[in-house]
């Protein structure tokens, strides 16, 4: 049995990291790195050992019961407000116990307890995120500056709690001490998402609430459909949002306006949007 078995079973019979451990036998400390994807291949005694608490009596049919219902409750963007919602009745919150335990090949994002399902972003997409993160980059190295840039896919614990972790396109982090080894842990300094049809309700509504709550101090939208980029700079309120157009040049408000981006030069690079 694969991975992604067992943690479908895990799911469906709702066990958590230290029941499975206790009915099985094997220690947490190996369950918490088995499902949490540390571990890649299991000692076969191992895998046995849970199999038998998982499925003790059949195994069924874990690929047709895997198409009737999507495993880990992800939710489409068209659907985020009535999940959010419906989520925070129920009480049905997912955790960074839940994120970490899903297959590496699931990308999602985790807001407010709720999973966000997250598309392959088209190659206009890449472009901007590449060419953005570039020239943030090549700025802090010239002013031998602290800030460090990251681009997706970076965890971000927005909240500093267990039911929020996204992925912004691009971000800064000026405060090294936010910077851990699995993910940053506090809210980036600058944001940029470049907006998609599956992301751009929640980029423009949800995320950014959250990176206004979290304390983000600049938030850039890409909206390439549009044909324009929404500048919130959070900490000055007598000029919340600019908006630009693709063809303009862009000041970097964190770096007090000297690190201008010209998306003209950006836009030339695109070859198909």
């Amino acid at each position: 049995m694969t991975l992604s078995q067992l943690q479908y079973y895990r799911k469906k019979n709702g066990y958590s990291y230290g029941k499975l451990a206790e009915l099985s036998g094997v220690p947490l400390s190996t369950v918490q790195k088995i499902f949490g994807g540390i571990t890649k291949t299991p000692r076969y005694e191992t895998i046995q050992a849970l199999e038998k608490v998982l499925i003790p009596e059949e195994k069924g049919n874990y690929m047709e019961e895997q198409e009737k219902s999507q495993p880990m409750d992800v939710v489409r963007e068209q659907h985020f407000y009535n999940a959010t919602s419906e989520a925070r009745k129920q009480k049905e919150l997912h955790t960074l116990e839940d994120y970490y335990a899903l297959p590496e090949e699931m990308r999602v994002e985790l807001i407010d307890g709720v999973f966000f399902e997250m598309t392959a972003p088209r190659t206009s997409h890449q472009t901007i995120t590449m060419e953005v993160c570039m020239a943030l980059s090549i700025f802090i190295t010239s002013k031998n500056g602290e800030c460090v840039p990251f681009a997706a896919p970076t965890d971000v614990q927005l909240d500093c709690d267990e039911y929020t972790m996204i992925q912004p396109d691009v971000l800064v982090v000026c405060d090294r001490s936010k910077i851990t080894g699995p993910c940053i842990v506090g809210a980036p300094d600058f944001i940029v998402e470049v907006l998609s049809k599956s992301t751009r309700k929640k980029d423009m509504t949800l995320k950014l609430t959250k990176y206004v709550n979290a304390g983000v101090r600049e938030y850039w939208m890409i909206d390439l459909e549009k044909e324009r980029i929404l500048v919130y700079d959070l900490k000055n309120e007598d000029s919340l949002l600019t908006i630009y157009g693709l063809e303009d040049q862009i000041p970097v408000r964190i770096f007090e306006c000297e690190l201008v981006i010209d998306f003209a030069q950006i836009m030339k690079r695109i070859i198909v949007r």
